[in-house]
């Protein structure tokens, strides 16, 4: 199904007029066509996109059958939360055991993207990236970990200002061998007991 841009900017066009935003603002003329192209061409382009496709060039391992963790920390996201339709942002960190490939560094942002450019919540943003590093590079360990700031949280309600949320998700030995995870942590340069 594909994004119809004629439908989200009426949509937008009619919420303002629900709101009871004046009409005559010059500032909002061009606001509903503004909006359909960031949902459709940056907050939501996820869903036109395949993960197995950002994971499909692949470089075979060499150096015999010793294998380290793959970490690559830091990878700055953006998302929208499905509830009320607010963005947050943070930071990914994303390790995975490679089977009898790897992917350039790169290649792991951009699968954090795919599924960060979606509405979905913060956990579960985590364990899809796992998940997909792990089936599709046959990946004995795989893990992201999120730390993000929700503009849910942090400016409705209670107003938690300063607050930090962390979702973790782990895959094959990264989520049964707690000195695999203590590895992770380390790297990530974080202390992490478990």
């Amino acid at each position: 199904m594909g994004v119809d841009r004629r439908a989200m900017s009426q949509a937008v066009s009619r919420f303002l007029r629900a709101a009871g935003v004046p009409r005559d603002d010059a500032n909002l003329k061009d606001t509903p066509r503004r909006v359909t192209e960031a949902w459709a061409e940056e907050f939501l382009d996820g869903y036109g996109q395949d993960p197995a496709d950002v994971l499909a060039e692949r470089f075979p391992v060499t150096g015999g059958r010793r294998r380290e963790l793959v970490v690559v920390t830091n990878l700055e996201f953006r998302s929208m939360c499905p509830h009320h339709l607010l963005p947050y942002s943070g930071r990914a960190h994303v390790a995975y055991l490679p089977g009898a490939s790897v992917v350039g560094f790169g290649r792991l942002g951009a699968l954090v993207d795919v599924f960060a450019h979606r509405l979905i919540l913060q956990e579960e943003l985590a364990r899809q990236v796992a998940r997909h590093l792990a089936r599709g590079l046959k990946s004995p360990a795989a893990a992201c970990i999120l730390e993000a700031e929700q503009t849910c949280l942090r400016l409705r309600g209670g107003s938690q200002r300063h607050a930090v949320t962390h979702a973790e998700a782990y895959e094959g030995l990264l989520a049964r061998d707690g000195a695999l995870r203590r590895e992770l942590w380390a790297r990530i340069g974080k202390k992490k007991a478990r």
